[in-house]
């Protein structure tokens, strides 16, 4: 028997280093700025409504943990400890501008993405982790058929090219933006069935 839930992803809010473009990881705990809880603010009417019923997860991080309490204040969030960034090694903290001259940067550039950062995560991996941490948050949900996790644009575009297929990149998403995807559960396998934006990016 299958049992269709609706997931909805929430990229946190912004923080110092996204405004600076700064590559933010696992090994970076920045909690959002003074301008991000500005947006979320701004934002949080039209996310609360998309998750109205919604059994609430979160990843460990501060910007994940505030971004959440800061929509869902008054409700129960669940914190899942396994649902952080990617490892983004040698190149974490560090912007484009810093990096220019790192020959191991453009190579990684070169590869569209696609090589392991250097002391840091290969994007194959951390796609199946951030999978196994979306299995999990769908067994420890239960029998809810709304879920929503705030999380990092990473498990994001993780769990979309994981699901609904294409580039992991296609699923870049601003702050506080995110997708709705409805899926099939049989026997704790997941399947997906169709996908929208959230749609209160800034680009929308």
């Amino acid at each position: 028997m299958n049992d269709k839930k609706c997931v909805i992803l929430i990229r946190h809010g912004k923080t110092s280093y996204n405004a600076l473009g700064k590559y933010m990881g696992c090994g970076i705990d920045e909690d959002i700025s003074e301008d991000g809880k500005e947006d979320i603010i701004k934002k949080r009417g039209r996310v609360r409504a998309v998750c109205e019923g919604a059994v609430i997860y979160t990843g460990p991080l501060k910007r994940a943990k505030s971004t959440a309490q800061l929509i869902f204040y008054d409700r129960d969030i669940n914190v899942c400890d396994s649902l952080i960034e990617i490892n983004f090694g040698d190149f974490e903290g560090k912007s484009a501008d810093e990096l220019k001259d790192d020959k191991r940067y453009h190579q990684w550039i070169e590869s569209d993405g696609t090589l392991t950062f250097p002391n840091g995560e290969s994007i194959s991996d951390f796609r199946a982790r951030t999978m196994d941490s979306l299995h999990n948050i769908v067994k420890d949900a239960g029998p809810a058929e709304k879920i929503a996790i705030v999380c990092h644009g990473g498990n994001i575009m993780a769990i979309m090219s994981c699901l609904a297929g294409g580039s992991y990149y296609d699923y870049l998403i601003p702050n506080v933006d995110g997708y709705i995807i409805d899926l099939a559960v049989e026997d704790e396998r997941i399947s997906y069935i169709s996908h929208v934006r959230i749609g209160c990016g800034d680009n929308t």
